[in-house]
């Protein structure tokens, strides 16, 4: 819920940014050129608030918009697809310290991240 909020917020930036653009385009002269990188600031604002993904999380997991897991993976204690195997990499998140272990799709190449421990 807090995601879509803050996703929220940053795209009323966006859009801000890129009608100040406008406007500044609008009012002509000097203000044309700051008006066009209003307007491309605010669109690239707007394109990365919504294709940005969580950390760690597959497309499904984003879709679903559920609770992340541990380490922003996949949910703990939740059956991972049987499709989906450990692979020899895991890694430790910089930002929750959490050990995660990655999962593949041996014919897609998809990746799932899940905690361990």
């Amino acid at each position: 819920m807090v995601l879509l909020v803050v996703r929220g917020a940053v795209v009323v930036v966006g859009l801000l940014s890129v009608l100040g653009g406008f406007a500044g385009i609008a009012a002509g002269s000097e203000a044309t050129v700051g008006g066009l990188w209003g307007v491309g600031f605010g669109l690239a604002i707007i394109v990365l608030a919504l294709f940005e993904r969580g950390r760690y999380r597959s497309a499904a997991s984003e879709r679903d918009t559920g609770p992340v897991g541990p380490g922003g993976g996949e949910l703990g204690g939740q059956p991972v697809e049987p499709r989906f195997r450990p692979t020899d990499e895991v890694f430790v998140d910089p930002v929750s310290g959490h050990t995660m272990r990655v999962l593949i799709d041996s014919r897609s190449g998809e990746r799932r991240y899940v905690a361990e421990g």
